[in-house]
């Protein structure tokens, strides 16, 4: 779904941190930033799928050090773009850019992360966030009645027990619909 209503220039680009020139940055969870892109591989079928969209293409990351989602959402997408030279990744703060982030709202929240694809003239073509499917599922139905250190234990477990695989995923076949239709 595309709700942009907001200016994206490539200077707005260009003034955006890669992932390497963000991550020395993190205050927030910086050992599990570090840990979690460490950790991260992308499968070969994840990589060519992505590969074979031609290009170039870029993501656009709304993020912030403290969000657990982020932190095991982000350095995912990187390792992506390190596999796929047709792609790269730049960095948006959430609370720095609020046009941005109130162009891709979850119903009423600001949750992040959001990946936007943009193309070669920085035209939004597609964006998916903030977690995966099944955890969005789970968060706003059964989620719901945990309490908040019990749901975010098992937020955790389940970023842990998955390894990043649906968020490649979904962020690639997300990629795929939007350089074909640019939706």
């Amino acid at each position: 779904m595309l709700t942009t209503t907001f200016e994206l220039s490539e200077a707005r680009w260009n003034a955006a941190p890669t992932f390497a020139q963000w991550l020395p940055t993190a205050q927030k969870n910086a050992d599990l930033w570090r840990a979690v892109y460490d950790r991260a591989r992308i499968p070969d079928d994840l990589a060519a799928r992505a590969r074979a969209l031609g290009g170039p293409w870029h993501l656009l990351v709304l993020s912030e050090d403290w969000c657990g989602d982020a932190v095991n959402s982000v350095p995912v997408a990187q390792r992506l773009v390190e596999r796929a030279p047709n792609l790269d990744l730049r960095l948006l703060g959430r609370d720095a850019n609020p046009d941005v982030m109130d162009a891709h709202l979850t119903g009423t929240s600001r949750s992040i992360p959001v990946v936007m694809m943009l193309d070669e003239r920085f035209r939004e073509r597609g964006w998916w966030g903030p977690r995966p499917r099944e955890l969005q599922e789970w968060v706003l139905g059964p989620g719901k009645a945990h309490p908040s250190d019990e749901k975010y234990r098992e937020i955790r477990r389940w970023y842990a027990r998955h390894h990043g695989r649906e968020i490649v995923e979904e962020v690639v076949a997300m990629m795929e619909k939007g350089a074909t239709t640019g939706t």
